[in-house]
């Protein structure tokens, strides 16, 4: 049975701490943003997840903070968790200055399941999105952790980024497999909102900082769609959704990739369209 690899764990919490302080150079002043109304969801998560208000909801492997502060102002009660020293820094400050309530925890997501499910902490939402799953090195374990803490009845929701989408460079030349047993090791964390700039920084992209190059490597795991959906299944919670979509949130995976209305990230005419993005709810019995 696999383990979780808390030694690739370590390398990618370094790679994501330098990541994360290039991401937010080119962001601005976020509070205000959030001050202003301003929220980062996008409308595929919000149908999945539903009415927020005075739900208690833990959003895992939350980055700085963003999408768990728009989940907040939406009702929610809400824990952001995640490896990265600076993202949560980041995300308690942005917290404090946009005057919206939130728990921020520093931890290994695969530590924190058992401390929260030690400590009797349950949900009624459990939500991860956007580049979270090519991270975690023991499916099953995560999704027993999903299914301990979360309240009888309660759901998980997932929007993210299908793995065929990680098989291929921005040239859409075939790089990486579809899956894969073995952790994949790269040259960390990149500059992905460079790339994708108004995309994911609708409020106004800043340059900031340039040519950024992560003197960490990172490791990555490259997990199929049926291996998540498996994990979640074992582990008790009911498969409610899935769903697929040809477009990509916000992201710029390729450089032919035009956005489009909503911030999305098609594919050009003439070009097939692959999967992008993808969704699952599953839901904790009940009894």
């Amino acid at each position: 049975m696999p383990a979780p690899r808390r030694d690739l764990h370590e390398l990618n919490r370094l790679a994501w701490n330098e990541a994360t302080r290039a991401h937010n150079s080119h962001k601005g002043d976020q509070a205000r943003f959030f001050r202003e109304g301003g929220s980062t969801l996008f409308p595929e998560e919000l149908e999945l997840l539903g009415p927020l208000e005075g739900k208690r909801l833990v959003h895992l492997q939350c980055n700085a903070g963003q999408d768990s502060l728009s989940l907040a102002r939406l009702g929610a009660r809400v824990t952001g968790v995640d490896i990265s020293d600076e993202a949560i820094a980041f995300a308690s400050e942005l917290s404090r200055a946009a005057g919206i309530p939130a728990d921020f925890v520093r931890a290994d997501i695969y530590d924190w399941f058992e401390a929260a499910a030690a400590a009797g902490e349950q949900f009624d939402l459990a939500f991860s999105s956007y580049g979270a799953v090519c991270w975690l090195s023991d499916l099953p374990a995560w999704g027993r952790g999903i299914a301990g803490i979360l309240a009888p009845g309660g759901a998980f929701v997932l929007v993210e980024f299908h793995p065929v989408v990680g098989m291929y460079d921005d040239e859409l030349r075939l790089t990486w497999p579809y899956r894969d047993p073995e952790p994949i090791h790269g040259d960390g964390v990149g500059d992905y909102v460079a790339a994708s700039r108004e995309g994911l920084v609708p409020w106004g992209f800043e340059e900031g900082l340039t040519g950024f190059e992560n003197p960490h490597r990172g490791a990555e795991f490259a997990h199929g769609t049926a291996d998540v959906i498996t994990a979640l299944i074992e582990a008790g919670l009911v498969l409610e959704v899935f769903r697929e979509y040809e477009y990509a949130n916000g992201c710029r995976f390729f450089s032919c990739a035009e956005m489009r209305e909503g911030r999305r990230f098609y594919l050009p005419a003439g070009v097939p369209a692959i999967p992008q993005m993808y969704a699952v709810r599953a839901r904790k019995p009940a009894a």
